[in-house]
């Protein structure tokens, strides 16, 4: 087993997994602290250390609100622990690995966790990397900077800094990316074989890595889960970034919000009061997120994929049932009438001849999931382009246990595909544990080749996945039942607006 491993600043110790075959290395710095004058920078070179850094424990966590307070379904599900360490400084990497040498060059997870970009954190128990280990993948998941500490912007920074003027918790991600390329060798890990994952903004920021052209070639997959959230009755996306111009001016109003005129006094502030006056802030002025500085995020990622513009790999992606539905808000008939013409243009008298058009849901008409009609019609396009790369769409959809009847609701997914059941209070039962251990094999098999077929853990193969195109119309349903495969299930009206959405991601 590999205990010691080299890396660029020194040597790092990790300790065995419940599985004594697989070691973790937890709290590896990839970056230097970003504080004092790396506040507001992009990541910094970490420094050398003499000896042996026992990498024991996971890091503090990104400065955020205290997790685990509340009594919403993540603070019962893994935001379990309001006394866990949080510190601006904070860029630091874990790794599990199974191989028992530098040779063994295994493929390689990097992770990106979610959190709309102001919450989360690696520790969060559902990301243990040890099911995904134990199958011949290197996990590796990496911690970055969040909310006003990750995507501030500023005239002052752009001045200082116009190479990289925001977005450092995207660098943060980009950097630990790059330490990976250059050390995962010593921990038995091939630096060719790299799947780049997320879920929500996590798999938000797979997107912009994807389509941020420094990255070109420096991975070799992609896994975006739930995070293609686009409406197809036009609403503005989730993940769209903010103007260049718009973020600053937000910025200046912060600086202002927290009484500093300067970024040299932003800089002293003490962290936990700039935390906490943004949480007071963000209610009302909106977060902040990924920006568009022309320097790392170059456009809006849902469009530069549509287009072509982006690192061309094989692509993995999905969503649970039940997240981000949409719907046209109309008091009646003749209001739906006039908001089809005013989205659909020529084409509302087509949409309004879909009964699934007239449904009501809650004070709306025509619910549909927004981000399963986005995946496929970018997907589609991807098929369509110049080097079109198998792309495979999911759904999960099974029964989920609990007092609360919580269905599938976002972020579920995620104790199946780490195959981390047994650390969830939820009451799964056996056939939970059967689809947990199918998804976590069609994910690894994925990452090993960028095809998620292969056998189950008896020795038969699993239903086939095939990729998703307009033609096969090839999608996997994760269901009580376990995998199965579907194909062109979709109804003339779910066409129409995956027509629709590939129709205003191509403008």
């Amino acid at each position: 087993m590999i205990r010691i491993a080299k890396t660029e600043n020194g040597l790092v110790q990790g300790l065995p997994a419940a599985d004594p075959r697989i070691t973790t290395f937890k709290g590896i710095p990839f970056a230097a602290p970003p504080v004092g004058k790396n506040r507001w920078r992009s990541p910094q070179p970490a420094q050398n250390w003499e000896g042996v850094r026992k990498a024991y424990e996971f890091a503090p966590i990104s400065m955020q609100s205290t997790p685990g307070l509340g009594t919403d379904i993540y603070c019962r599900e893994w935001h379990v622990d309001p006394e866990i360490p949080m510190d601006e400084d904070c860029l630091y990497l874990n790794i599990w690995t199974g191989a028992k040498s530098a040779e063994e060059r295994q493929p390689v997870l990097v992770w990106y966790f979610g959190g709309g970009l102001q919450w989360g954190y690696p520790p969060e128990m559902e990301f243990d990397g040890e099911r995904i280990a134990r199958r011949g993948v290197i996990v590796v998941s990496v911690n970055y900077r969040l909310n006003c500490f990750g995507f501030l912007a500023h005239p002052e920074i752009t001045a200082e800094a116009p190479d990289a003027p925001a977005n450092f918790g995207n660098l943060d991600q980009k950097a630990g990316l790059e330490w990976v390329i250059r050390n995962i060798e010593a921990f038995g890990g091939d630096p060719n074989n790299i799947t780049i994952a997320g879920q929500s903004a996590g798999g938000g920021s797979v997107l912009s890595q994807m389509t941020c052209p420094d990255n070109f070639g420096k991975f070799q997959k992609a896994i975006v889960m739930s995070a293609m959230i686009r409406s197809p009755y036009g609403e503005r996306g989730i993940g769209e970034p903010l103007p260049m111009e718009a973020a600053e001016k937000k910025g200046q109003e912060f600086f202002e919000f927290l009484g500093v005129k300067t970024l040299e006094e932003a800089r002293a502030l003490d962290a936990r009061y700039i935390r906490d006056k943004y949480d007071q802030y963000m209610w009302k002025n909106g977060m902040m997120m990924t920006v568009l500085d022309n320097q790392f995020c170059v456009g809006d990622p849902m469009k530069l994929y549509a287009q072509g513009r982006h690192a061309h790999v094989p692509v993995m992606s999905g969503n649970t049932a039940d997240e981000f539905l949409n719907f046209i808000t109309a008091e009646n008939e003749e209001e739906l009438a006039a908001k089809a013409k005013e989205l659909f243009g020529d084409r509302a008298d087509t949409f309004l001849g879909y009964p699934e058009a007239h449904v009501k849901y809650q004070n709306g008409f025509a619910p549909v999931s927004g981000i399963r009609c986005s995946v496929k019609s970018e997907f589609i396009m991807n098929n369509e382009s110049d080097n079109p790369q198998n792309s495979y769409y999911y759904c999960f959809t099974p029964d989920i246990p609990g007092w609360d009847n919580p269905g599938t609701f976002h972020s579920v997914d995620l104790w199946f595909f780490f195959e981390t059941l047994a650390k969830c209070w939820r009451p799964f039962v056996g056939r939970h544990y059967d689809l947990a251990r199918q998804m976590c094999n069609y994910w690894t098999n994925f990452m090993k080749t960028g095809d998620p077929n292969g056998p189950d853990a008896d020795g038969t193969m699993m239903p086939v996945w095939e990729p998703y195109n307009a033609k096969t119309r090839a999608q996997m349903f994760f269901t009580a039942e376990g995998a199965k495969p579907v194909y062109d299930e979709e109804s003339a009206f779910e066409k129409f607006l995956i027509e629709s959405a590939t129709d205003r991601l191509r403008s």
